[in-house]
């Protein structure tokens, strides 16, 4: 089942990423919703049975929402094409209906919920992947779209991720916050430099896959939990930091430089001002990841905690782990 279940999330993503026509691009979103609810559901808990509900019904209305887009547009143009989106209503429809698949803000409230209801390896399909059909479908319309609501829903969710990740304590939860305000400077850009929102998205998997990874193998659900994996495998918990510190945007790791370009061009394009205040946003998100990291690596004894120590483990780390980190720290130097 889950062979079926990984296969047709592929097949979906693949579909929608290489189609031409509306219909088609719709139905890789569905393949890929439907595969994905039995992954959150999978464990038979109140809480993830909740999250594979909410994560349906917000995954569908944005699906309709799509359709309800092309479908006004066919009307008025008689195109099916997804780069010939002209008519400004249906601009704005699939404006909205991707940011809900994303979880941009304002259409950010099911995200967390869901993150925080389904495993860690769940999680990280959802949070890559997942995002990956719509992101592109966002790329091949950004001509059309209009560049001020981008901005502002772009600033809004830096805004955001920042500002609610500082007060949880549930790892899945502020990697969601973080998700949604590197969403943020992924739409930013969109209307200016589509090839720089897609780079950013690649790095932000990458970085993002790693912490996934390690938590997974550390099994870390808490703060409180992060505190005590040291002791199992102190070299994964460095890794961590450093992983963490990239996906913060900090100088000489690789998670600085899409930030790095952004900037850049927003300074061409004459918004000095945007770029301002989603850099002094970024911030926030720096604050929580150093409080992942504090947790992490520089809570070690006499800081005890009232948790048991767990064993050191000597068991390999998993490759895609080395690879992975490795490049989200060095890419960039």
């Amino acid at each position: 089942a889950k062979l079926i279940f990984t296969t047709s999330m592929f097949l979906g993503t693949t579909i929608t990423i290489s189609s031409n026509h509306w219909i088609t691009a719709w139905a890789g979103l569905e393949i890929n919703t439907l595969a994905i609810l039995p992954l959150i559901s999978k464990s038979h808990h109140p809480r993830s049975i909740e999250a594979a509900t909410k994560y349906f019904l917000t995954q569908a209305t944005a699906s309709t929402l799509v359709l309800f887009a092309s479908m006004t547009n066919a009307w008025h143009t008689g195109q099916w094409d997804i780069t010939q989106l002209t008519h400004p209503t249906s601009c704005l429809i699939l404006t909205s209906a991707i940011a809900m698949k994303l979880g941009l803000v304002p259409f950010h409230f099911w995200f967390p919920e869901v993150l925080q209801g389904s495993p860690l390896a769940t999680g990280l399909l959802l949070s890559t992947i997942m995002k990956f059909p719509p992101v592109v479908l966002l790329v091949m319309t950004s001509p059309s779209l209009n560049p001020t609501l981008l901005t502002f829903m772009a600033i809004s969710s830096a805004a955001l991720g920042g500002w609610m990740g500082l007060n949880q304590t549930q790892t899945r939860k502020i990697m969601a916050f973080s998700s949604i305000s590197h969403l943020g400077w992924m739409t930013i850009i969109i209307s200016y430099n589509p090839k720089l929102t897609l780079l950013n998205f690649y790095l932000y998997t990458m970085m993002t896959a790693a912490v996934f990874l390690i938590l997974n193998t550390n099994n870390t659900l808490s703060l409180s939990t992060l505190m005590t994996t040291w002791a199992k495998n102190p070299t994964l918990s460095a890794m961590l930091l450093l992983t963490l510190l990239s996906l913060a945007g900090l100088p000489p790791l690789t998670g600085f430089l899409p930030k790095w370009l952004i900037i850049q061009e927003l300074t061409k394009q004459d918004m000095a001002i945007a770029a301002t205040v989603i850099s002094l946003l970024s911030l926030l998100g720096l604050f929580f990841y150093l409080r992942l990291a504090y947790c992490a690596t520089i809570t070690l004894p006499p800081h005890t905690t009232n948790h048991m120590k767990q064993w050191h483990t000597n068991k390999p780390v998993n490759t895609s782990i080395a690879i992975l980190t490795t490049m989200s720290t060095m890419l960039l130097p």
